[in-house]
């Protein structure tokens, strides 16, 4: 290559651990084959001043297992670091005088493997992937612990910039889930739902043993939600070797109760062996309609909360004749959209499904009917699974047919669930989150049905935060929740319409 005689070629280059190749959010770092083994990887320095893809080019050998061991390496890593991390191995042509290589190609992001070749191949292969740089970036600054941990890496970087101007990825290939808070793999959903009701019956025998109190009052509707709940509580009890007799299950049937529901619940309680009570409250419902003057024939809002409300003063009022904790049984899709009455069954004294999403509480109540109870409380389980999901605060049909189903007024819960995971656990905008709906749902809703409902899901977590900023203590199980005292805080008069102007 010629060159001119007063300009030195590659006088000096840059070498060492401490070099990032950026380009705006693009930032590139790389370390060596066994780097990635070592106690503190120099990818944790480099993802720590700012390095969100880590490169890894190695000469790893294969032997038994331990492909296996390197995916949970660069997988954990990827996690530990909040970036991405590819590594390429040495193919099969290298030298095999002791040692054979097979080609490995990884790609992770944030915790989870998004990409995995067949090793041993004998062509040449290239691999790709698309990787969120918002989504990484976003959980860095989120992660107090992430930003704190800068002050520790022990060297300045050696910032090399680049033009990157060719963001286009082509075809969107990367998977994106329908349901976010579920797993996939069936193995790994069971894992995980066992693993919830063992943290939601260990939150309640905690707060059992510290207020001293020996009952427990819920109330039972046929649904998958109060459903959820009582079995926390005899599972507890079981645990705290506590008589189920002392845990009071109240059917309160109003003006919409159905057949179905109605008889689910008894049976349901029944078998469970518990204190079983029905208080019918349509005559204290009408009684209070004359005494606000309210005409029962209009079916508003008014005539449902009464409802509601009485149904929780009711329950209030007997745990405190019983000297019981009164559960609450109102989930996390519930909270994010503001499905409940304030004051109504928005409140009890612990509130067990408060971070469940509603798509994950239909799962936990299969996951209990297979592995948890006998055939014949199984079988109730399995129909109550099978109930349109509904308030059930509107008049019935003659027929006892249901006549308000949720998801036909505010939305599929699966698309409302969606929104949630994307807006409160990634922080991503309505644009991004519609774009990721519209490759989720292909097929099953079209863009104008999600943009219908991403805005009210919208319109309906700003308006109803009041609620939320006063409900009653609950376990956290899973990465987001909407306690006020714990991961979510937010003014009750903030406004949504930065948000709904990108849609």
């Amino acid at each position: 290559m010629s060159q001119k005689a007063d300009v030195p070629f590659q006088k000096e280059i840059p070498f060492g651990v401490n070099l990032i190749f950026s380009s705006g959010v693009l930032k590139f770092a790389f370390e060596i084959c066994e780097d990635l083994w070592s106690v503190i990887p120099p990818s944790s320095y480099l993802a720590l001043r700012g390095a969100t893809i880590i490169g890894n080019l190695s000469t790893s050998n294969e032997i038994v297992t331990k492909s296996d061991y390197r995916k949970e390496l660069v997988r954990s890593q990827s996690a530990r670091c909040m970036s991405s991390y590819i590594y390429a191995a040495s193919g099969v042509h290298e030298s095999t005088t002791d040692l054979v290589f097979s080609g490995e190609l990884l790609i992770a992001e944030n915790g989870s493997m998004i990409r995995h070749n067949e090793r041993f191949q004998r062509d040449n292969e290239v691999m790709t992937a698309i990787i969120d740089l918002e989504r990484l970036t976003l959980q860095r600054v989120k992660n107090i612990t992430f930003r704190e941990a800068e002050s520790i890496v022990p060297w300045e970087p050696l910032e090399i910039a680049f033009e990157f101007q060719n963001d286009d990825y082509g075809v969107f290939d990367k998977k994106v889930p329908k349901h976010p808070f579920i797993p996939a793999d069936e193995n790994q959903r069971k894992e995980r739902c066992k693993e919830i009701f063992n943290i939601q019956t260990a939150a309640l025998a905690k707060r059992i043993e510290h207020t001293g109190l020996k009952k427990a009052v819920i109330g039972i509707s046929g649904g998958l939600d109060s459903t959820l709940a009582l079995l926390v509580i005899v599972k507890t009890f079981d645990m705290l070797n506590m008589s189920r007799k002392n845990i009071v299950t109240v059917t309160l049937p109003g003006f919409g109760t159905t057949d179905r529901t109605y008889n689910n619940a008894v049976s349901l309680c029944k078998e469970l062996g518990t204190d079983f009570r029905e208080i019918n409250i349509v005559a204290a419902c009408l009684q209070h309609f004359k005494d606000i003057g309210h005409d029962p024939s209009i079916h508003d809002v008014t005539y449902e909360n009464v409802q509601a409300r009485e149904r929780t003063q009711i329950l209030m009022d007997i745990a405190n004749k019983e000297g019981g904790l009164s559960i609450g049984t109102g989930d996390l899709s519930e909270m994010a959209l503001g499905w409940s009455t304030y004051n109504g069954d928005q409140m009890s004294m612990y509130a067990v499904n408060c971070s469940v999403p509603k798509t994950l509480v239909r799962y936990l109540v299969r996951y209990v009917a297979q592995k948890e109870v006998p055939e014949g409380i199984a079988a109730i389980l399995l129909d109550i699974l099978d109930t349109p999901v509904t308030p059930e605060l509107l008049p019935k049909e003659p027929e006892g047919i249901i006549t308000q189903i949720t998801e036909d007024i505010i939305g599929p819960y699966e698309l409302h669930d969606f929104f949630l995971y994307y807006f409160v656990r990634n922080e991503f905008t309505p644009e991004k989150i519609l774009f990721l709906a519209e490759k989720a749902f292909d097929g099953a809703y079209d863009e104008e049905t999600i943009r219908k409902w991403l805005k009210l899901f919208i319109k309906r977590f700003f308006i109803h935060q009041f609620k939320r900023s006063a409900i009653p203590d609950g376990p956290k199980v899973g990465t987001v929740s909407l306690s006020p005292r714990g991961d979510w805080r937010m003014p009750s008069d903030a406004s949504s319409s930065a948000w709904l102007n990108q849609l």
